[in-house]
């Protein structure tokens, strides 16, 4: 292959003049980036493909001869033209095809070599040019070769229209999640002298591109355009792997075809039709781009030792600014009309979207962990989305698929779960929220399969689920972060409680019996003289050697259930007759911690509830047994006469979220265990991001209720 001629013969076959522009582009001849092979390379005939190891053979020789030929760097380039060029003609023309040759050509060498490359800094790119193609004015004064490539995609991103160009929008966007895949070889905490050349180049785009770009990404993911299956494409089986998608009209998709540059995903086994290759990868890109963070030390610090590096870093400062972060937070409704938006320099639009199409999207997918992570990144950066939000009155869209995924926990990963709890923790700091979730009525529950659930508010419905999660986390996460997150919405949501189900009130005085019985069993085995053990079995799970820090835990589990039925009957009483039947017909639970000097003053206001209460019931005059209904009817009446004489005002509580200092340090691995998970294989031995041979990273490291 190295050895091919210097041109292709005359009369040869498609197949053999294919075979010998590809050696040509690897071999060890460089050719300028004005000679016609490039022209020729591109437009390559249609129906030749490559085995497995026919593309690893190429891609080795291209890795040894790309320090003498730059023809990475050359590619890189011929790319950026063919896409500015197809910006201007019609799609489906000559251009588009040699622009997808270009960056599906591209993609594959850039990725082979970020994958095996033996430098850290990724020194086998060699993104420069010779002195000879330097002369051709390619590149501006002091412009990157890699700046140069992310101004040309990025810019051909921002103002094409995808739907318009499916496929090259589409292999575009595999190039630069190729390009930033270099983030896999690098360690999980970003360091000063970390090496990412096309990220770096992304990040140093101007404010208009980054806008461009990430209203393109989330247009993308909201239309969820579908290839449309003409005369250019077909389906077809190469052997290795079903359901591949050939392209007719690219040659590079067919001469260097490789696994992981499928669209196999078209064919769905799982028969998701609404699943969307564009949608997808967009996303994919976006997160990356808008959680990439990375630090800057001074000059006079780096001639220094790493360890003073990595402590500025540590301390927050000198982060590089993300202009896609700040342009997602920055989104307004295309609806809202204000000229002047807030927090927007002079002369930069911010992102315009249709909030309420956004908004039905997240209501569709988020069984897509993806989708979970934009949601959050919405809830927590765009106050404009958050609000909208807020005074949307059909919320059931977007929380009713949030509490079934809580449902199915068990079938989540635990970062999923811990996201959506994030999301709803956010929610709930809002009043309207909290009393928004109460007045709506849901008919039924279908996929409630613990008893039927009907007409029952989404509030009741959310307590139950919350309740659930508690309890599902105590047997399998025993997870203390995920734990108080849920506790914490509770929390939030007890003043504003309202016409709480009889079955949402009952589980939860069942929240307090069951931590109260666990706090027991820790006290009476840290208490016991004949503890010789150095772990014990308590409720199926695993206590610790030090049991002092468990029951410290489980102790604040109870006081904050305890403060969730004092601002319930502090602030909702009348409105909840159901919470003072449920504490009532299982009073005997609360009997053990009424003198108990962490609990006895947060009972005080149960007990003034219980002897109220007690008292009206042995005023009625009853013959015979007393029926549920006849209970709830004296309660209900008794409830109007409430006035909380004897209550003790505590302070409420409320908990907000907050992110931690380098949030990175999370995001940045979460988002590519997702990629990597949904359609992007890369070497494993290169990772060093994260680990590959563990389950996923441990969410009790990242974010929490405070």
């Amino acid at each position: 292959m190295g050895a091919a001629p210097s041109t292709p013969r005359r009369g040869a076959r498609p197949a053999d003049v294919a075979e010998e522009l590809i050696g040509m582009f690897v071999g060890e001849k460089s050719y300028p980036i004005s000679s016609e092979f490039w022209k020729k390379l591109l437009e390559l005939p249609h129906n030749f493909q490559w085995p497995q190891d026919r593309v690893d053979q190429a891609c080795q020789i291209f890795l040894q001869n790309n320090y003498h030929t730059r023809h990475l760097s050359k590619i890189l380039i011929h790319m950026v033209w063919s896409l500015q060029e197809s910006l201007s003609t019609a799609s489906g023309s000559p251009v588009h095809s040699k622009a997808i040759n270009a960056a599906y050509i591209s993609s594959v060498f850039l990725k082979y070599i970020i994958e095996y490359g033996k430098s850290g800094t990724f020194e086998e790119l060699y993104l420069s040019l010779p002195e000879i193609d330097m002369e051709k004015d390619v590149l501006r004064t002091g412009q990157s070769i890699e700046n140069f490539v992310m101004q040309g995609v990025l810019n051909f991103i921002g103002k094409s229209d995808a739907r318009h160009s499916y496929a090259l929008h589409h292999e575009v966007l595999n190039f630069v999640l190729v390009a930033m895949s270099t983030q896999l070889r690098s360690g999980p905490c970003p360091g000063p002298k970390d090496v990412h050349p096309f990220l770096d180049a992304a990040m140093c785009q101007d404010g208009d591109i980054a806008t461009s770009i990430v209203r393109r990404l989330l247009l993308n993911f909201i239309d969820r355009s579908h290839m449309t299956f003409n005369s250019q494409y077909t389906i077809h089986s190469n052997g290795i792997q079903s359901g591949v998608l050939q392209r007719v009209g690219s040659a590079a998709a067919n001469i260097v075809l490789l696994p992981y540059y499928t669209f196999n995903y078209l064919v769905s086994s799982n028969g998701e039709g609404s699943r969307s290759p564009l949608a997808d990868i967009s996303l994919h890109v976006l997160l990356v781009l808008v959680h990439y963070r990375t630090g800057v030390v001074p000059d006079e610090l780096m001639v220094r030792n790493d360890a003073d590096s990595e402590s500025y870093l540590k301390q927050g400062s000198y982060i590089y600014d993300n202009p896609y972060s700040k342009a997602l937070n920055n989104a307004r409704d295309i609806e809202f009309d204000r000229a002047d938006i807030e927090g927007n320099a002079p002369g930069e639009s911010p992102v315009r979207l249709p909030f309420a199409s956004l908004f039905d999207t997240f209501g569709l997918f988020l069984t897509d962990e993806s989708a979970v992570l934009l949601l959050y990144s919405f809830v927590h950066g765009n106050f404009a989305f958050l609000e909208y939000m807020l005074v949307r009155t059909d919320l059931d869209i977007l929380i009713l698929p949030i509490l079934e995924t809580l449902y199915n926990a068990s079938k989540r990963t635990p970062n999923q779960i811990y996201m959506l709890l994030i999301i709803l923790l956010i929610l709930s700091q809002d009043s309207s929220f909290n009393v928004s979730i109460h007045k709506l009525i849901l008919p039924s529950v279908s996929w409630y399969e613990e008893r039927l659930v009907h007409h029952t508010s989404l509030g009741s419905l959310m307590v139950l689920i919350l309740i659930r999660t508690v309890k599902y986390n105590l047997s399998k996460l025993r997870d203390v972060y995920l734990h108080t997150n849920c506790l914490a919405i509770l929390a939030n949501m007890a003043p504003h409680m309202l016409r709480l189900s009889s079955y949402a009130s009952q589980r939860l005085v069942s929240l307090f019996d069951m931590l109260s019985r666990k706090y027991t069993k820790l006290a009476e085995l840290k208490n016991s003289k004949n503890l010789n053990v150095s772990t014990v079995q308590v409720g199926g799970g695993i206590i610790a050697d030090d049991m002092s820090t468990d029951l410290h835990i489980y102790a604040e589990f109870l006081r904050i259930v305890l403060e969730i039925l004092n601002a319930i009957l502090t602030y909702a009483l009348p409105q909840n007759p159901e919470v003072v039947y449920a504490i009532m017909h299982r009073q005997e639970v609360f009997q053990p911690f009424k003198s108990h000097p962490r609990f006895h003053e947060l009972l005080e206001n149960v007990f003034t509830v219980l002897d109220f209460f007690n008292s009206r019931m042995d005023m009625q005059q009853m013959n015979g047994e007393w029926s549920v209904e006849r209970v709830l009817s004296v309660i209900i009446i008794n409830c109007r006469s409430w006035r909380g004489e004897g209550m003790k005002i505590f302070t409420q509580l409320r908990f907000t979220y907050e992110q931690e200092s380098h949030p990175e340090e999370f995001f940045i691995p979460y988002v590519w265990r997702l990629i990597l998970g949904h359609s992007f294989a890369f070497n494993t031995d290169a990772i060093n991001l994260f680990p590959v041979d563990i389950p996923p990273i441990d969410i009790s490291d990242g974010e929490h209720a405070a």
